[in-house]
């Protein structure tokens, strides 16, 4: 087991797994994905950056993309963001939503919903900022950020100078979550920054310059030798504005590391949302909610900042979810080339421990991993993970075959005993595909009951990973619509009790690497039948759910219970 050098003191404690686990699972059927995105018309490249090489960090970064229901029809659109090329823009690149035409087909409707823009995007977030009803985007750029309202009509309109979101500052912004973060109602908007970078003066690829070649092979300088600037905390004032509350809060104070992946979530379970960030060759932060308007920074305390050595480490995406079924929200973290997925085990009080090898993770080091997510692909009650990856250095496959710049997706099966085994081939060919993938999402587009996975490939159309799931295990899906906190109900937890099981979920705005996902919560139940429900929402108020059945979509609304309940199949 890895531990924190002494001089770190994290304030945790050894975690003991669940007694009398079952056995591991690996002769059990699990899920297989296939790669639907062309027939499901999800064709459109994806621009981003040069291929085969790049020249400025800019253009090796990649995007994220979401899953969300614009129109409220119950059936999970897609957003995917996309860039151009540094001498210009290439006809059709844009960012790009598809409506979910019901079949297992999508229809382009970028230019019909006013979303085309061909910047350099790199994260999306998504909620309900002014409490309509419907969900709205938040996209950040190399540059200006922009806030899409959506208008309720299938339109979407940037209202960034409206909203009191312009920024004078060129900023390289990354990471970005919804979260209401003084539990007064209102979605509010942190948005973390990567580098200080200025094109007209930034460093080229040079052997002569340590952070601009790669074993001999000139590549794009950075992040290490740019600088590391601040991050923003954004107050929405409830009548569609917002107004900068960085310096106030203390989020702006805080220097020296490289944000990617926020995440809003309450990791010590007081009731009051934190905020996590990824942080790319520096230390991870951990904002923890004062409950004052401010936030105090405790990764190295909390234990998430670095390894469990000590050593820090390229984080690029993050995501919560409950291996080990504790109850509590744990924390997985993507990597560079040579470093492991991190997983870091919560034991309720925000207290984390890096469990990364002792759980099964630690000998896959092979890829440069991107969007991550802790998912129950089989339905089997234990979530599983999944990485993309993809180079930053496309030059180098040209000298080293070791390093190819198209990588396949990663599978770890939870095996129900607080262990990670990575899967193969089994798992279909749209694992097994080689892509340069950056952000991926999780939801179920079919509405069949299993969760799907759509995926951001640099340079080429997008991956939509339809998942067969084994029969014979059940699941239950809820939705949570806020009445006295946000209608998104971003932040809230819930526990689920099945088969003399807990599992822990959150709602989050964004998560994997700079991308969002399907906000209906997903629980595998095994062969349990019927569930508990216990939801924290985020304005501090509990509500339990006693026996709900398998097999369903259960719509909870704050303060009035179940408001619907149906059986969640194809129509």
């Amino acid at each position: 087991m890895q531990t924190a050098p002494s001089t770190l003191a994290p304030a945790i404690l050894p975690h003991v797994f669940q007694a009398m686990l079952p056995p591991p699972k690996t002769s059990a059927p699990f899920s297989r994905f296939v790669d639907v995105a062309a027939s499901a018309g999800l064709t459109q490249t994806m621009v981003f950056g040069e291929v085969g090489h790049a020249t400025y960090i800019i253009e090796i970064m990649g995007a994220g993309c979401a899953f969300f229901d614009y129109d409220n029809d119950g059936w999970l659109d897609i957003f995917v963001l996309g860039g151009r090329r540094l001498d210009g823009v290439p006809v059709g690149a844009s960012n790009r939503l598809y409506h979910n035409n019901r079949d297992g087909t999508f229809t382009d409707i970028t230019e019909k919903a006013g979303l085309r823009d061909a910047g350099w995007a790199y994260g999306v977030c998504v909620g309900d900022y002014n409490n309509d009803g419907f969900e709205d985007l938040f996209v950040t750029y190399l540059g200006q950020n922009r806030l899409y309202r959506n208008n309720g009509d299938g339109t979407f309109t940037d209202v960034t100078s409206k909203a009191g979101l312009l920024d004078q500052r060129s900023r390289f912004s990354t990471g970005c979550t919804f979260l209401d973060y003084n539990r007064d109602g209102h979605l509010d908007l942190f948005i973390s920054n990567y580098v200080e970078f200025d094109l007209a003066h930034a460093p080229r690829p040079s052997l002569q310059v340590p952070n601009c070649n790669f074993e001999g092979v000139p590549i794009n300088c950075g992040p290490n030798g740019l600088g590391a600037p601040s991050h923003s905390l954004y107050r929405n004032n409830g009548d569609g504005t917002f107004t900068d509350v960085s310096k106030e809060s203390g989020i702006g104070s805080l220097k020296g590391s490289y944000g990617l992946t926020a995440i809003a979530l309450d990791v010590d379970e007081d009731g009051w949302t934190d905020i996590f960030v990824a942080c790319d060759s520096t230390p991870s932060l951990l904002l923890i909610n004062n409950r004052d308007g401010t936030f105090r920074e405790e990764g190295l305390l909390r234990g998430v900042a670095l390894s469990g050595e000590g050593v820090e480490l390229g984080g690029m995406g993050a995501s919560a979810g409950d291996y080990d079924l504790d109850g509590h929200l744990d924390l997985i973290k993507t990597h560079f080339q040579n470093q492991s997925t991190g997983m870091y085990h919560n034991n309720g009080k925000g207290e984390f421990e890096d469990v990364t090898d002792q759980i099964g993770l630690g000998s896959e080091r092979r890829f440069i991993s991107w969007g991550t997510g802790l998912v129950d692909f089989d339905n089997d009650g234990y979530p599983d993970i999944m990485v993309v990856a993809g180079t930053v250095y496309q030059e180098l496959e040209k000298v080293y075959a070791k390093y190819p710049s198209h990588n396949p997706r990663v599978v770890f099966r939870n095996q129900g005993n607080g262990k990670f085994v990575e899967l193969g081939d089994e798992t279909g060919p749209g694992i097994s595909s080689r892509h340069i993938s950056r952000g991926c999402a999780f939801g179920d587009f079919d509405n069949d009951g299993d969760m799907d996975v759509l995926i951001m490939n640099m340079n080429e159309p997008p991956s939509l990973l339809r998942n067969d799931a084994p029969s014979g295990n059940h699941w239950i899906k809820i939705r949570l619509e806020g009445t006295k906190s946000n209608r998104s109900a971003i932040g809230a937890r819930v526990l689920v009790r099945y088969g003399g099981k807990v599992q822990a979920q959150t709602v989050l705005s964004q998560s994997s690497y700079l991308s969002a996902s399907d906000p209906r919560l997903h629980f595998g139940l095994g062969a349990a039948t019927t569930a508990d429900i216990e939801v924290y929402w985020p304005a501090g108020t509990t509500e339990v759910y006693k026996h709900n059945d398998a097999g369903q979509l259960i719509t909870i609304r704050e303060g009035q219970g179940v408001v619907k309940g149906r059986p969640f199949r194809k129509v």
